[in-house]
């Protein structure tokens, strides 16, 4: 008997409307976890290197991890994956919520969806019922429509829905996967991969539930946490002021992304924090599966100027920065409104931010003009503009279409003199934070199987002096400090250690805010958690060679898809100094900074030129299943 997973995959074949069950062994899910782990497995035997990311012959990749559904903080993230149509590789995005609890409670591990539907459908599994049902009527329509024409339709307002908007239908480049209208799977295009294929909904009623080896000792752990979690200050600060609770600290210390990147201070932040959000729009905390730590905005808003839908949440600290210092903007009811837009068309909302302040700068410099805006006034600070432009994006019109292509095409359209400031890696835009001020998340973005990415190890600042944290990241391996702006091989150890932790809660489907060393629930209790719903016993040097094992098989498989180290170049802006704030004049040393790529790379197992070698993919037991 499987404690902790069903050992089931469900695959559906929409060309054919058909479905079947694959059976994962617990030798396999012990070794992949699930998750990104389980992802990289099929879509490496899928073979996709010839295929379209938005033809019917893409894979798209629906999994829970081991850990999902565990009743516990952090316990909820959903992991989707697909060759991406932005880095035309590995493809990859997670979401915390209430559908990877509800799948696996319905006896599922994941979902893999091939082939293309002729007509707009949808999913409903009731346990291990499963219907392709007809969703004509709901194509067209914005996520908060469909979400309750659902519901009706199928009698039950208690399920779980994963869906995508006008945008995904459109495929727009970066069109995102909301869950339950707050949660979105936002980066990587796989909202397009999910229109491509005409499907636009999954939803889950689960009443089977989930078997753990001793649930009552899961039970205890779990209430300890409640209380325990409120003593912490990084996860306390979390629950009171949501993502935004760094905001201001990252504007004083002048890394605050604002004006496209040119500047690190934002003279208007303090209109942006998370304190005035709680002091001004925000009706409730809100949270994740079984998380008391409830981190989630939910806003209204009822203005003169805007209304905001509570039933969409609220911003979080990247859709603030995306929308607000990116784009030179300071007002927080106008940026709730733009999450609000995108939640319901379905865009990501750091991508959309990153192509309106990339076509702002063009405006700026006189690259573009009113002709190519379609009369828009594209200056920095113009809210009507973002405004108008989030549902150009959506439905491709006027600059829309442009803009839906995301910044690196959009460069190669715009000319030469526009690629130092398009801020992408593979394609993907940048998330809200500065390289130029902590430089293992440059590292990050350059490495991350995904393109651009904020979430692939603890931030730099968190390690940068003797404390708590640093303390908690002693079981990893970490032994010291490390320079914020340093380079040298103690930056490549210390991000190759917290990748490895990273990518094994990537794989095991559980939220970084949680766990030391970003959270404050303690490694050691955490891996009980694992043991306890599965009966296994797995420590800390399993865990952290299972997230190696993720990490060298996305890899590869980026490798095999033509995505490789030509593909990690750094915007050129980043080798540019700051021009105002605390960090003014700061810069990436460019020699430095691939030398300490370079470092990573030996540290690794991987060659000159990045890719793993045959021996590292050995040893750590791929490719042999």
């Amino acid at each position: 008997m499987n404690y902790g997973f069903s050992g089931k995959i469900l695959e559906v074949d929409l060309t054919g409307h058909k479905t079947s069950t694959i059976t994962v062994s617990e030798k396999m899910m012990r070794k992949y976890m699930g998750g990104k782990g389980l992802i990289g497995y099929f879509m490496r035997q899928d073979n996709l290197k010839s295929v379209d990311p938005l033809s019917e012959k893409n894979v798209f990749y629906y999994m829970t991890g081991v850990m999902s559904g565990i009743p516990n903080a952090g316990t909820s993230r959903i992991i989707m994956g697909s060759k991406s149509p932005i880095t035309k590789g590995f493809g990859m995005s997670e979401s915390g919520g209430f559908v990877a609890a509800e799948l696996k409670k319905a006896g599922w591990d994941g979902i893999i969806i091939r082939g293309k539907s002729e007509k707009p459908v949808y999913l409903w599994i009731k346990d291990g019922e499963v219907t392709i049902k007809d969703a004509t009527h709901l194509w067209g329509k914005g996520n908060g429509e469909v979400h309750d024409s659902i519901k009706r339709e199928l009698g039950d307002k208690n399920i779980r829905i994963s869906q995508i908007g006008p945008a995904g239908e459109n495929m727009v480049q970066y069109a995102c996967v909301m869950n339950d209208l707050k949660h979105s799977c936002g980066r990587n295009g796989l909202g397009a991969v999910m229109g491509s294929k005409n499907l636009k909904a999954i939803a889950i009623k689960g009443t089977v539930g989930i078997d753990f080896k001793d649930r009552k000792k899961i039970l205890e752990i779990s209430k300890w946490y409640s209380d325990y979690f409120k003593e912490n200050p990084l996860s306390y600060g979390l629950h009171m002021y949501g993502t935004a609770v760094g905001l201001e600290s990252s504007n004083l210390s002048g890394i605050l992304p604002t004006r496209n990147f040119r500047d690190g201070f934002f003279e208007q932040a303090e209109n942006l924090t998370g304190q005035r959000m709680a002091d001004t729009i925000l009706i409730r905390r809100d949270g994740c599966f079984a998380c008391p730590v409830r981190c989630k905005r939910t806003v209204e808003v009822k203005g003169e100027n805007f209304q905001v839908d509570p039933k969409f949440g609220g911003p979080e600290y990247e859709t603030i920065g995306a929308f607000g210092s990116l784009c030179g903007i300071g007002n927080l009811e106008m940026i709730a409104k733009a999450n609000e837009r995108c939640n319901d068309l379905g865009l990501d909302t750091i991508s959309a931010g990153v192509s309106i302040a990339f076509a702002m700068e063009c405006y700026e410099k006189k690259i573009i003009d009113n002709e190519t805006t379609f009369g828009l006034d594209l200056k920095f600070g113009n809210e009507d503009a973002v405004l108008q432009l989030v549902e150009d994006i959506a439905y491709k019109r006027d600059l829309g279409a442009l803009l839906a292509k995301g910044v690196m095409a959009m460069s190669e359209i715009f000319g030469n003199e526009t690629k130092d400031f398009a801020m992408h890696v593979k394609g993907q835009e940048l998330p809200m934070h500065d390289p130029r001020g902590k430089t293992g998340v440059g590292l990050g973005y350059s490495l991350s199987p995904t393109g651009a990415d904020h979430m692939q190890a603890a931030h730099d600042t968190m390690m940068a002096a003797e404390g708590p944290v640093l303390e908690a990241a002693k079981i990893l391996g970490l032994t010291k400090p490390v320079d914020v702006y340093g380079y040298g091989q103690d930056k490549a150890i210390f991000y190759s250690l917290l990748e490895k932790w990273w990518s094994f809660l990537n794989m095991v489907g559980v939220c970084f805010f949680i766990p030391q060393p970003r959270g404050s629930f303690p490694i050691d209790k955490f891996l009980d958690l694992l043991n306890l719903a599965t009966g296994w016993d797995v420590g800390i040097k399993e865990a952290m060679e299972i997230g190696e094992r993720g990490i060298n098989l996305a890899r590869a498989i980026n490798y095999e898809l033509g995505v490789d180290e030509s593909a990690e170049e750094l915007p050129e802006r980043l080798y540019q100094p700051l021009e105002n704030g605390a960090s003014k004049g700061r810069s990436l040393n460019r020699e430095a900074f691939i030398n300490m790529k370079k470092s990573y790379y030996r540290l690794m197992g991987w060659d000159e030129s990045g890719k793993p070698t045959e021996e590292t993919l050995k040893n750590l037991g791929l490719f042999d299943d």
